[in-house]
Protein backbone atom coordinates (compact mmCIF):
# COMPACT_ATOMS: atom_id res chain seq x y z
CA UNK A 1 0.00 0.00 0.00
CA UNK A 2 2.82 2.40 0.50
CA UNK A 3 4.96 1.22 -1.99
CA UNK A 4 1.61 2.16 -4.36
CA UNK A 5 1.33 5.90 -2.47
CA UNK A 6 4.90 6.58 -2.74
CA UNK A 7 4.62 5.59 -7.04
CA UNK A 8 1.35 7.88 -7.21
CA UNK A 9 3.06 10.46 -5.77
CA UNK A 10 6.18 10.32 -8.27
CA UNK A 11 6.34 12.58 -11.28
CA UNK A 12 8.93 12.72 -14.06
CA UNK A 13 10.60 15.71 -15.59
CA UNK A 14 12.49 16.45 -19.06
CA UNK A 15 15.13 18.76 -19.60
CA UNK A 16 18.22 19.96 -21.61
CA UNK A 17 20.46 19.78 -18.04
CA UNK A 18 20.20 19.12 -14.57
CA UNK A 19 19.78 22.59 -13.18
CA UNK A 20 17.20 23.21 -15.90
CA UNK A 21 15.09 19.77 -15.63
CA UNK A 22 14.86 20.84 -11.51
CA UNK A 23 14.24 24.11 -12.05
CA UNK A 24 11.11 22.96 -13.91
CA UNK A 25 9.90 20.60 -11.21
CA UNK A 26 10.01 22.98 -8.69
CA UNK A 27 7.56 25.13 -10.55
CA UNK A 28 5.26 22.83 -11.24
CA UNK A 29 5.10 20.70 -8.38
CA UNK A 30 5.40 24.29 -6.41
CA UNK A 31 8.32 22.88 -3.85
CA UNK A 32 11.89 24.18 -3.17
CA UNK A 33 14.40 21.08 -4.16
CA UNK A 34 14.81 20.49 -0.54
CA UNK A 35 11.37 19.29 -0.15
CA UNK A 36 11.22 16.77 -2.75
CA UNK A 37 13.98 13.87 -3.38
CA UNK A 38 14.98 12.64 -7.07
CA UNK A 39 17.03 10.49 -9.21
CA UNK A 40 18.26 10.60 -13.06
CA UNK A 41 16.07 8.09 -14.47
CA UNK A 42 17.74 8.30 -18.36
CA UNK A 43 20.52 10.65 -19.55
CA UNK A 44 21.36 10.77 -23.42
CA UNK A 45 22.18 12.54 -26.24
CA UNK A 46 19.66 13.11 -29.49
CA UNK A 47 20.08 13.76 -33.06
CA UNK A 48 17.99 16.01 -34.65
CA UNK A 49 20.43 17.84 -37.00
CA UNK A 50 22.06 18.75 -34.64
CA UNK A 51 23.53 16.71 -30.74
CA UNK A 52 21.19 17.98 -27.99
CA UNK A 53 20.94 16.70 -24.67
CA UNK A 54 18.25 15.51 -22.79
CA UNK A 55 18.11 14.38 -18.90
CA UNK A 56 14.71 12.78 -17.26
CA UNK A 57 13.84 13.22 -13.82
CA UNK A 58 11.77 11.06 -11.61
CA UNK A 59 10.69 12.90 -7.92
CA UNK A 60 8.77 12.27 -4.71
CA UNK A 61 8.26 14.02 -1.91
CA UNK A 62 10.50 13.98 0.97
CA UNK A 63 9.02 12.78 4.85
CA UNK A 64 7.02 15.02 6.48
CA UNK A 65 9.57 15.91 9.31
CA UNK A 66 6.14 15.36 11.79
CA UNK A 67 6.53 11.72 10.70
CA UNK A 68 10.43 12.12 11.10
CA UNK A 69 11.36 9.66 14.54
CA UNK A 70 14.29 12.39 15.08
CA UNK A 71 12.31 15.48 15.02
CA UNK A 72 9.20 14.04 16.81
CA UNK A 73 11.46 12.95 19.46
CA UNK A 74 13.17 16.07 19.95
CA UNK A 75 9.74 18.06 19.87
CA UNK A 76 8.22 16.36 22.67
CA UNK A 77 11.88 16.68 24.96
CA UNK A 78 12.38 19.83 24.55
CA UNK A 79 8.78 20.97 24.68
CA UNK A 80 9.11 19.51 28.48
CA UNK A 81 12.50 21.36 29.24
CA UNK A 82 12.58 24.59 30.59
CA UNK A 83 14.93 25.85 28.13
CA UNK A 84 15.06 28.27 25.23
CA UNK A 85 16.44 25.69 23.16
CA UNK A 86 15.27 24.91 19.04
CA UNK A 87 17.25 23.40 16.54
CA UNK A 88 17.77 22.82 12.51
CA UNK A 89 17.82 19.44 10.42
CA UNK A 90 19.41 18.88 7.03
CA UNK A 91 20.17 15.29 5.94
CA UNK A 92 22.94 14.91 3.59
CA UNK A 93 24.64 11.46 2.27
CA UNK A 94 22.43 9.90 4.53
CA UNK A 95 23.57 11.39 7.12
CA UNK A 96 20.57 13.67 9.90
CA UNK A 97 22.83 16.79 10.76
CA UNK A 98 20.99 17.92 13.88
CA UNK A 99 22.03 22.33 14.72
CA UNK A 100 20.74 23.33 17.80
CA UNK A 101 20.02 26.91 18.55
CA UNK A 102 18.66 29.42 21.29
CA UNK A 103 19.25 31.73 24.03
CA UNK A 104 20.17 28.40 26.88
CA UNK A 105 21.79 26.57 23.73
CA UNK A 106 25.34 26.95 26.02
CA UNK A 107 23.88 24.73 28.49
CA UNK A 108 24.31 21.44 25.96
CA UNK A 109 28.22 22.46 25.89
CA UNK A 110 28.49 22.54 29.72
CA UNK A 111 30.91 19.90 31.04
CA UNK A 112 32.84 19.14 27.40
CA UNK A 113 29.22 19.22 25.78
CA UNK A 114 28.24 15.92 27.77
CA UNK A 115 24.19 16.78 27.02
CA UNK A 116 25.14 17.36 23.43
CA UNK A 117 26.98 13.93 23.16
CA UNK A 118 23.47 12.66 25.04
CA UNK A 119 21.46 13.73 22.82
CA UNK A 120 23.61 12.67 19.86
CA UNK A 121 23.68 9.05 20.95
CA UNK A 122 20.11 8.56 22.20
CA UNK A 123 19.11 9.72 18.48
CA UNK A 124 21.44 7.23 16.56
CA UNK A 125 19.13 4.98 18.41
CA UNK A 126 16.04 5.80 17.42
CA UNK A 127 16.96 6.97 13.98
CA UNK A 128 17.55 4.79 10.93
CA UNK A 129 19.86 7.24 9.86
CA UNK A 130 23.56 8.33 11.66
CA UNK A 131 22.51 11.70 13.38
CA UNK A 132 25.36 14.03 14.37
CA UNK A 133 24.70 16.68 16.60
CA UNK A 134 26.35 20.47 16.72
CA UNK A 135 26.13 23.77 18.54
CA UNK A 136 27.98 26.66 18.21
CA UNK A 137 31.09 24.61 16.07
CA UNK A 138 31.18 22.19 18.97
CA UNK A 139 32.27 19.34 16.41
CA UNK A 140 35.03 20.84 14.62
CA UNK A 141 36.77 22.67 17.77
CA UNK A 142 36.40 19.44 19.94
CA UNK A 143 38.22 17.42 16.77
CA UNK A 144 40.53 20.16 16.57
CA UNK A 145 41.40 20.30 20.40
CA UNK A 146 41.28 15.93 20.83
CA UNK A 147 43.92 15.35 17.35
CA UNK A 148 46.18 17.69 18.58
CA UNK A 149 46.10 16.45 22.09
CA UNK A 150 46.54 12.81 20.54
CA UNK A 151 49.37 13.50 18.01
CA UNK A 152 51.41 14.93 21.00
CA UNK A 153 50.95 11.79 22.75
CA UNK A 154 51.84 9.41 19.93
CA UNK A 155 55.38 12.08 19.54
CA UNK A 156 56.04 11.45 22.88
CA UNK A 157 55.81 7.71 22.29
CA UNK A 158 57.79 8.00 19.28
CA UNK A 159 60.57 9.89 21.44
CA UNK A 160 59.94 7.10 24.16
CA UNK A 161 59.79 4.55 22.70
CA UNK A 162 56.92 3.55 25.70
CA UNK A 163 53.67 3.59 25.36
CA UNK A 164 50.65 5.33 26.94
CA UNK A 165 47.35 5.03 27.88
CA UNK A 166 44.19 7.55 27.50
CA UNK A 167 41.58 8.10 30.06
CA UNK A 168 37.84 6.86 28.97
CA UNK A 169 36.79 8.32 25.81
CA UNK A 170 33.41 7.49 23.76
CA UNK A 171 32.89 5.89 20.60
CA UNK A 172 32.88 9.71 18.53
CA UNK A 173 36.67 10.38 20.78
CA UNK A 174 38.18 7.23 20.08
CA UNK A 175 37.42 7.42 16.43
CA UNK A 176 39.19 10.47 16.11
CA UNK A 177 42.26 9.52 18.34
CA UNK A 178 42.55 6.12 16.08
CA UNK A 179 42.40 8.23 12.67
CA UNK A 180 45.05 11.34 14.10
CA UNK A 181 47.62 8.78 15.43
CA UNK A 182 47.76 6.06 12.50
CA UNK A 183 48.71 9.10 10.38
CA UNK A 184 51.97 8.66 12.26
CA UNK A 185 54.35 6.19 10.74
CA UNK A 186 55.61 4.04 13.63
CA UNK A 187 52.90 4.47 15.89
CA UNK A 188 49.45 2.27 16.60
CA UNK A 189 46.28 2.37 18.65
CA UNK A 190 44.22 0.02 20.21
CA UNK A 191 40.61 0.63 22.51
CA UNK A 192 41.03 -1.10 25.78
CA UNK A 193 37.81 -2.39 27.75
CA UNK A 194 34.00 -3.01 27.46
CA UNK A 195 31.23 -0.80 27.25
CA UNK A 196 30.57 2.81 25.89
CA UNK A 197 33.45 4.34 27.49
CA UNK A 198 36.88 2.98 26.78
CA UNK A 199 40.42 3.86 27.26
CA UNK A 200 42.64 3.85 23.69
CA UNK A 201 47.02 2.42 24.21
CA UNK A 202 48.90 4.57 22.11
CA UNK A 203 52.42 2.27 21.66
CA UNK A 204 54.79 1.56 18.61
CA UNK A 205 54.57 -1.08 16.43
CA UNK A 206 57.10 -3.61 16.33
CA UNK A 207 58.63 -2.52 13.12
CA UNK A 208 59.80 0.45 14.41
CA UNK A 209 63.30 1.93 13.65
Amino acid sequence: MEKEEKNNQNQEFKGKNLEEVIGHAEHVLKLPRSKFNYEIVTEKTKLFGMKSKEIVIRTWPKEDPEENPVAQFLDKVLSLLPLEINYQIKIKNDTVYIIFEGDDRHILLMKDGSLLLAFQHILNKISPQKVQADCEFYREKKERQIKEYAQNVAQHVHETGKYEILDMMNPYERRIVHIAVNQIPGITTESIGDGFLKQIKIFPTRNQT
